[in-house]
């Protein structure tokens, strides 16, 4: 057992080959403990967000929609209304007079001027305090407008950003089965939880189309709303993001019978078996061939690409603290592939399963840890020797101030790392990263 930490949080965190008990995970976050989660009102932004033909307007202060403006690097292949955040400003005067009349006014004149497709709109901290009828004027306001007006009761106390996933699915249930007029091919899935960061959607829909299999919504990166609503045509449902999106593709089961499965898309091995999964579920040998066409093309490229990297890159040693389980896998898988060993690996909202097959894939000796935090991850870099860190925006001070390399891996990232292109993207990342001149003066 790891000493020096909360005594609570004994059982969120291991090393593979001492520890025989499995990792605890989706736990609330110990009192105290400076969780490196976020909020509920977060969670179901980033995922509503990329949504580019709808209105999102933050009904709360400023700060909320400041802290949550552009949070994902989603890009949009036409309309960009999802990069303008978009707030009612409460002020003091609201919190004592209420923020109703505030929040009517607000999306009659955004609606008036932008024309979307359909308004999300996102309860805050303060509006469960206040008690401001959210639903009620929404309803008045898909009435005048004749567009959907979603609430998004997604106050940030009422737990963590995995939460307010749950709560931005339910919203988009609303939507989804009420449109049947877009061509759909028997030979159709949904994508759901890729976030088209740095535009991989598009990579991926480049594969898809090549297997002759129609990519009919995207939920939510680079989505559109005609296209959710018509998502229930669909044949399958592929899920990248498990944590976000698992409760909407169950939600689909139920409601359409539409069947799902869980994927990744980052890494050669992941890659690959997303591509031969989907051919398999349509039980078509055309489909079947051409998947196996477009992975030997892709790593008779990529391979000889990668050797380079693997061989400057041999004992060079990661840490891995990312928000999802799946991404994290996929990552042990590619650092491997190019010869980092994965010392340390944890998630904010993994759960014990996920920390089974984990554990199953690393090395004796990595840390495996469940929602941490800063300190507990800069002395778990200290006592492994990691060299790089790969996270998010809220890891990248502690990897610079311990004076080690950082790949950012989370959804504010610019740069595109899902599939084989990305793979090779991740590669370079890594390398220049880990080999970079400036750590012989930290």
């Amino acid at each position: 057992m790891l000493s020096g930490f909360l005594q609570e949080r004994e059982n969120q965190m291991l090393t593979k080959g001492k520890d025989t008990f499995d990792l605890v995970g989706g736990k609330p976050s110990q009192a105290g403990a400076v969780s490196q989660r976020a909020c509920v009102f977060c969670g179901s932004r980033v995922v509503l967000y990329p949504i580019a033909d709808a209105l999102h307007l933050v009904h709360g202060p400023i700060g909320c929609a400041s802290y949550t403006w552009d949070i994902r690097g989603a890009l949009s292949s036409g309309p960009e209304l999802h990069r303008k955040s978009f707030s009612t400003d409460l002020r003091e005067k609201h919190v004592v007079f209420g923020g109703e009349k505030q929040l009517f006014q607000t999306l009659d004149t955004l609606i008036d001027q932008y024309k979307p497709q359909a308004a999300f709109v996102y309860s805050t901290c303060i509006v469960g305090v206040i008690g401001d009828d959210v639903q009620s004027v929404c309803r008045q306001m898909e009435k005048k407008k004749n567009i959907p007006v979603i609430p998004v009761m997604s106050e940030g106390f009422q737990g963590t950003k995995k939460d307010g996933y749950k709560i931005a699915c339910d919203a988009m249930a609303t939507l989804i089965g009420t449109d049947d007029s877009k061509a759909v091919s028997p030979v159709s899935i949904n994508i759901l939880g890729d976030f088209n960061l740095a535009g991989e959607l598009w990579i991926l829909n480049g594969y898809y189309q090549k297997l002759g299999v129609q990519v009919l919504a995207s939920v939510t990166g680079d989505g559109r709303v005609k296209d959710i609503r018509n998502a229930h045509r669909a044949a399958l449902n592929v899920v990248q993001c498990s944590g976000s999106m698992l409760h909407l593709a169950k939600t689909m089961k139920e409601r359409y019978g539409i069947p799902f499965m869980k994927v990744s898309y980052f890494g050669i091995e992941d890659m690959s078996d997303a591509l031969y999964e989907v051919a398999k579920f349509f039980r078509d040998e055309t489909i079947m061939e051409k998947a196996r066409q477009l992975v030997k093309d892709e790593l008779t490229r990529l391979l000889p690409a990668l050797e380079p990297y693997r061989l400057a890159l041999q004992d060079k040693k990661a840490a891995i603290y990312v928000g999802g389980a799946f991404k994290a896998i996929s990552l042990v898988k590619a650092l491997r592939l190019i010869g980092v060993k994965t010392v340390i690996a944890g998630t904010q909202t993994g759960n014990t399963e996920d920390y089974r097959l984990l554990k199953a894939i690393c090395d004796d000796g990595c840390i495996l840890v469940d929602d941490s935090n800063p300190v507990e991850l800069s002395e778990f870099v200290k006592q492994t020797g990691a060299n790089l860190f790969i996270g998010g925006v809220k890891e990248r001070p502690i990897a610079y101030k311990l004076g080690i390399g950082f790949c950012d891996h989370n959804h504010e990232r610019k740069l595109a790392l899902a599939g084989y292109e990305g793979m090779i993207n991740f590669a370079k990342e890594v390398y220049e990263t880990v080999t970079s001149p400036v750590w012989r003066f930290t």
